[in-house]
């Protein structure tokens, strides 16, 4: 399994990692894990359960059996959970700040270690998520650290919602991003943090064109 090349991409909500790991899987012909989905998909399962937030137990138990599945057409990922397209839901902000909560449980992410893990497979793998060069891919071969900041990763999100029709206030975006960033940088299990020998980017004033020519250059 070591001998299959990762890249990891880590970073804040917002920072832009999924559109760019989705970018660079397609261009590398690589297969591509967005964990933070994965939390995502855990905690809309607990929702849909009834399973508190706050329960370790009960919730490492749910992501020891999750039935979930990703599909990577082009560059949109498609998320089934028990045969279910969950592909929208786990994209509110609902989901993610609950994804937020769960993610910062030890057993949980014990629990969800080996199944991220698992998706590496040949001819390579890449993935985006807040921990992926620091722990679940310490040995990877390239790892990005892309980060921007709290207002222009909520100006992004503000726009996204807007084009889907989905109302939303700018200020309360800031203040909730500013709020997961403090939870998941303080976390006491592998806290957000760039891996000693990644390559830090920050993309407030960078188009998605030029990160990834920046990225594509430092894989070749």
């Amino acid at each position: 399994m070591t001998d299959i090349p990762v890249l990891t991409i880590d970073g804040p909500s917002g920072s832009g990692k999924g559109t760019l790991a989705q970018r660079m899987a397609s261009h590398l012909g690589w297969h591509y894990l967005d964990s933070g989905a994965l939390y995502r998909v855990l905690a809309h399962a607990a929702l849909k359960h009834q399973l508190p937030l706050h329960e370790a137990e009960p919730l490492a138990e749910l992501a020891a059996r999750l039935d979930v599945e990703f599909l990577l057409e082009g560059q949109h990922l498609q998320v089934w959970l028990e045969g279910e397209d969950v592909s929208l839901k786990i994209r509110s902000e609902q989901a993610g700040n609950a994804a937020s909560k769960v993610a910062a449980l030890p057993a949980v992410r014990a629990a969800l270690l080996q199944r991220q893990r698992n998706f590496r497979q040949a001819p390579g793998l890449v993935t985006d998520g807040r921990d992926m060069g620091t722990v679940v891919f310490p040995d990877a071969n390239f790892k990005v650290f892309l980060t921007a900041s709290a207002e222009v990763r909520a100006g992004r999100r503000y726009k996204q919602l807007k084009e889907k029709g989905i109302e939303s206030n700018l200020s309360d975006l800031i203040a909730e991003i500013s709020e997961r960033d403090q939870r998941d940088t303080g976390r006491s299990v592998a806290p957000l943090q760039a891996a000693n020998d990644a390559l830090v980017l920050d993309s407030s004033a960078l188009g998605i064109d030029a990160v990834v020519k920046t990225i594509c250059d430092y894989v070749r």
